[in-house]
């Protein structure tokens, strides 16, 4: 097996049809057949044998296996590759569709068929499923060499051993990937094995650069982990990329690698996580206000310090909030109208006043060191986290000052 997240989106795929084909014959349909001549011992006598037309049967349900849930993932795993064409031509489908996403659904349909070729029964066995699966690889693969990245993530727990996240990426137990590097398995002070950040790809020589590409998505998949929840996932500092049957060579990402807390995705959440990954990545802006914002709340993230963690989420709330400049003194009121209940919002207010006032004292050098800091930080995080959230997901209109103010003038109207 050489492309994991490709077998584990068809592994599953493959599991749901056989319990859907196989329902659908418990309920009274029936495979057809075809009668096939063919020569005895003396050739002057023919024999006779019955071939059921599993591809028939399969295709006549297409539109009952769009509806599996594992359809999706594994239909974007296959629109995501070359060669499916390829794939489709050897085994002689008459339709080979030119949008990448038509190609997948045919190419589904005639892998399931492949699977439960020439039978009645639809058990899956490992030497069913790994037959169709080689046959499809090799031709997806023909002639082009498979590169993998991996990266450790701290802060992160798995209760399944992998979870596919769509177009080659995927996240890992260390522990389940074989030959992994050792390094990113353990990186120095872990306790246990690593998550891994694994993206695979086919080495296309008109494509960026694998570990380039590897760096964006890695970049953007933390993101999005930071915006799900409170607990800060981190990315390590050193990535490994392998080409083939090659060794790994390591690469730099730029990242601190200071995780805080521990996040764990059970099995009934990783839906929902891969889901919120998809949304943010697709959703995330390139530029403007927001983009900015963004970059600066990963940046606090990254700090090792709370005091210039607090000045870089003040920047981005400004940057969101308050494009009138710290002088107008607006930037409390809005906050507090967003983020907080009516009869809370007294009391954001003057948290986020204080905030203010106390970014003044850091950038004289007189921040105070009781302790406070780090409270204050994880209040302004909080809020900052939960207006980038609901910006990216649609919740909230991405003009927030004007939201706000909006907010504030019916408040004031609803008092008189």
């Amino acid at each position: 097996m050489r492309h994991r997240p490709l077998h584990a989106a068809l592994s599953a795929f493959a599991d749901e049809a056989a319990w859907q084909l196989t329902e659908a014959t418990a309920d009274g349909a029936e495979v057809p057949f075809e009668i096939i001549e063919s020569r005895g011992a003396r050739r002057d006598t023919p024999l006779y044998c019955y071939r059921p037309l599993t591809e028939t049967f399969i295709r006549d349900r297409k539109g009952l296996l769009e509806l599996l849930p594992s359809y999706p993932a594994a239909s974007r795993a296959l629109a995501a590759l070359e060669g499916v064409g390829d794939y489709l031509r050897e085994q002689s489908e008459p339709r080979v569709p030119a949008e990448p996403r038509e190609r997948a659904d045919v190419a589904l349909r005639v892998f399931v068929s492949r699977v439960f070729s020439e039978t009645t029964d639809f058990v899956i066995t490992p030497e069913r499923f790994e037959r169709a699966y080689s046959e499809l690889e090799d031709a997806l693969l023909d002639g082009r060499a498979e590169c993998v990245v991996v990266a450790p993530l701290l802060g992160l727990q798995l209760v399944s051993a992998e979870v596919p996240l769509g177009q080659g990426l995927s996240l890992i137990r260390g522990d389940e990937l074989p030959d992994a590097p050792p390094e990113a398995i353990w990186p120095a002070g872990a306790d246990e094995p690593c998550v891994l950040a694994c993206l695979t790809l086919t080495d296309d020589p008109a494509a960026s650069a694998p570990f380039r590409e590897a760096t964006v998505r890695f970049r953007r998949l933390l993101t999005a982990l930071r915006l799900y929840e409170p607990l800060r996932v981190a990315l390590g500092p050193v990535a490994w990329q392998r080409t083939g049957g090659g060794a790994w060579s390591p690469g730099a990402l730029g990242t601190t690698g200071r995780a805080n807390g521990v996040l764990l995705i059970g099995e009934d959440a990783e839906d929902e996580l891969r889901a919120f990954c998809n949304l943010i990545a697709r959703r995330t802006p390139r530029s403007g206000e927001l983009a900015w914002a963004l970059r600066r709340f990963e940046l606090g993230c990254e700090r090792a310090s709370a005091v210039e963690a607090l000045t870089d989420h003040l920047l981005a709330l400004r940057a969101l909030l308050e494009p009138e400049g710290p002088q107008s003194g607006r930037l409390a009121g809005r906050v507090a109208a967003l983020c907080a209940m009516p009869e809370e919002r007294l009391r954001i207010t003057e948290r986020v006043a204080h905030a203010a006032s106390l970014e003044r004292s850091i950038i004289a050098g007189l921040a105070p060191t009781d302790g406070g800091v780090e409270k204050l930080l994880a209040e302004i995080t909080d809020h900052l986290r939960a207006l980038l959230r609901d910006v990216l997901c649609g919740h909230l209109d991405s003009d927030l000052r004007s939201v706000a103010d909006r907010l504030l003038a019916d408040e004031g109207v609803a008092a008189a």
